[in-house]
């Protein structure tokens, strides 16, 4: 369990210092524009999108600290595992590419990658979303509730309040869309859309954490057991 911790520990590490690097460009002591424009707005959206990634690494250190103590108590049962995590895990990795890709498209200024790019992401992100829920109806199916066991509490505790960070992306995917359908402001949608690929990556590093407490045994800190459910 120890090395599983510290594997896990470095993972988070690694995304909080990634997301310091994005913020270390920041020169607040710099004369800023007295009243504020476009060019002053657009990197504060940026700053909050960073500030809020900051905040919600620490919502889900704080929990991986709470599971990591409850896992150490001697009643802890393993729940079966659905085998429905992989495919869903696999949509979120595809969502990702596809926001990445629509980086890549904008920047080199092909609308058409780009449209495509976005309904991709949306669409793989949606399933991820239905997939979850998915496996929800497979453990409440199988008497597996909150209530049931501390595995099964911390499974819905995570994957709920993944869930909901993931709810709160598709409602800025849809604003992006919005903006590059209507390209009134150019600049405005492309920083939309760039924000939405590293909430996205952010979204998948976050998941990647929390699938190996989910299923990996060989680190000694799985909710599911290796038996399918």
């Amino acid at each position: 369990m120890t090395i599983g911790l510290v594997f896990l520990t470095g993972l988070m590490a690694l995304i909080v210092g990634w997301l310091f690097r994005q913020t270390i460009d920041v020169q607040p002591w710099q004369a800023q524009p007295a009243t504020p424009g476009p060019s002053s707005v657009r990197p504060a959206m940026r700053t909050g999108l960073w500030v809020f990634l900051g905040v919600a690494s620490s919502l889900f250190v704080l929990f991986v600290s709470a599971y990591a103590m409850r896992l150490g108590l001697a009643d802890w049962s393993p729940i079966p595992r659905p085998r429905l995590l992989a495919l869903n895990t696999a949509l979120l990795v595809g969502a990702s590419v596809a926001m990445q890709w629509s980086v890549r498209a904008l920047r080199r200024g092909d609308g058409g990658a780009l449209r495509h790019g976005l309904a991709a992401g949306g669409a793989l992100t949606v399933g991820f979303v239905a997939g979850q829920l998915a496996v929800w109806k497979q453990l409440a199916d199988a008497d597996y509730l909150v209530a049931s066991s501390a595995a099964a509490a911390f499974f819905y505790l995570f994957t709920a309040v993944h869930g909901l960070h993931v709810l709160g992306g598709l409602v800025a995917w849809a604003r992006a869309v919005a903006r590059v359908r209507r390209p009134q402001d150019p600049a405005a949608a492309k920083l939309g859309v760039e924000l939405c690929a590293t909430y996205w990556h952010y979204l998948l590093a976050v998941w990647l954490v929390l699938y190996a407490l989910i299923v990996s045994e060989d680190l000694g800190l799985a909710i599911c057991s290796a038996s399918p459910l």
